[in-house]
């Protein structure tokens, strides 16, 4: 079980609020309704009220550093059911990678039952990254409670900033520090983005993923592991 699964949560209320459309910049056509993932009626583009204002205020953070520059939004609310669709997504793209395919299985449940050391080589690589697609409410994955942000850089031109791999990339150039000793200026320059996104969220009260260059959460339970809180203060919403 990844560690800070173990924080226990004293659910503050906070509620799940939309995202107002004027105030950043949003990767359309949203990356998973494209791929076809279960929202339903549900939009992707919500966070926990708290959360938005502490988005707001890295916002204004970043402005203060690169004028004219923005965050842009790459996901933010997911449903259990769509962490599920991503997941098992993510099972399919590994073991593709490695030669096998899982036509024949509809879930990792089925995997696991039918090929466990297959299971378990996929399951280790894409929980590296992605969090487990749990429906108990003790340990919802961060996306779920409305608390975690996935998003990157634009500048004053309106491009999208080039920060050393797309997000959702499950390889090193992931992990934040990973062009900290690189050699060549324009990789070096990559790391210096990250630690600039870092700090305006930093500033604002945000915890980065510790894999992932692009994620940030606030009062989940990944959060509070990072910080030593006792506790979290978001659960699962909806």
């Amino acid at each position: 079980m990844k560690t800070y699964r173990a924080i226990p949560i004293e659910e503050c209320g906070d509620p799940l609020v939309v995202i107002p459309p004027n105030l950043f910049t949003f990767t359309e056509p949203h990356p998973y309704v494209k791929f076809g993932a279960p929202y339903g009626n549900v939009s992707p583009w919500m966070l926990r009220q708290g959360v938005l204002d502490a988005l707001l205020k890295a916002q204004a953070e970043l402005n203060k550093r690169k004028s004219g520059w923005c965050l842009k939004l790459f996901d933010a609310y997911r449903p259990v059911p769509v962490q599920a669709f991503m997941v098992w997504r993510e099972f399919g793209i590994q073991a593709e990678l490695i030669g096998h395919s899982l036509a024949s299985y509809q879930n990792p449940t089925e995997l696991k039952a039918d090929d466990p050391g297959l299971y378990e080589t996929l399951a280790i690589k894409v929980f590296e990254f992605w969090g487990i697609p749990s429906d108990d409410p003790r340990t919802p994955p961060p996306h779920s409670t409305g608390a975690a942000i996935d998003l990157t850089l634009q500048d004053e031109s309106g491009q999208e900033i080039d920060m050393g791999c797309p997000i959702d990339e499950t390889t090193e150039r992931a992990y934040p520090d990973h062009y900290k000793d690189a050699l060549l200026p324009a990789a070096h320059a990559f790391y210096a983005l990250r630690v600039l996104l870092n700090d305006v969220m930093a500033a604002a009260g945000f915890i980065r993923h510790g894999n992932e260059w692009w994620h940030f959460s606030m009062g989940d339970q990944m959060w509070a592991w990072a910080r030593g809180e006792s506790t979290a203060i978001y659960g699962r919403a909806g």
